[in-house]
């Protein structure tokens, strides 16, 4: 059983350390939190972002668009996957915009994330 509270408290840590990294606008930050061979999909359906170089300006360009992110509800914790709620609020085309999404993370063995999915679409944005 406490194998499966510290999986449960590291995957939660790794979210925390997720939101954090965009209250700090630290792309390079959220970079460390991935495996070399990740992906991201964002929004989920989406050409998926493969690779360190790639996630990490898909990153730097959510931070331009001073990207904040605000946990709705409790990490859930299932296996080698994460699932959390979070409201992301930002300025596009000079418009003040909040987004309700939810977001995956799937971890490899070392707990680096190695797949991240973005559930959200457009009925799920509204201006500020």
């Amino acid at each position: 059983m406490q194998d499966v509270i510290d999986i449960v408290e590291q995957r939660t840590k790794a979210v925390e350390a997720y939101v954090q990294a965009f209250e700090d606008g630290d792309a390079d930050a959220v970079l460390v939190l991935y495996a070399d061979e990740a992906t991201v999909e964002d929004p989920y359906g989406t050409e998926a972002i493969r690779g360190r170089d790639a996630i990490h300006a898909f990153y730097l360009k959510a931070m331009e668009l001073d990207a904040r992110l605000f946990l709705d509800g409790p990490v859930r914790v299932a296996g080698d996957i994460a699932a959390f709620p979070f409201t992301v609020h930002v300025t596009y085309e000079g418009k003040k915009q909040r987004l309700e999404v939810i977001d995956t993370f799937r971890f490899d063995a070392e707990g680096k994330i190695i797949e991240m999915r973005a559930f959200w679409g457009p009925l799920n944005i509204q201006e500020v």
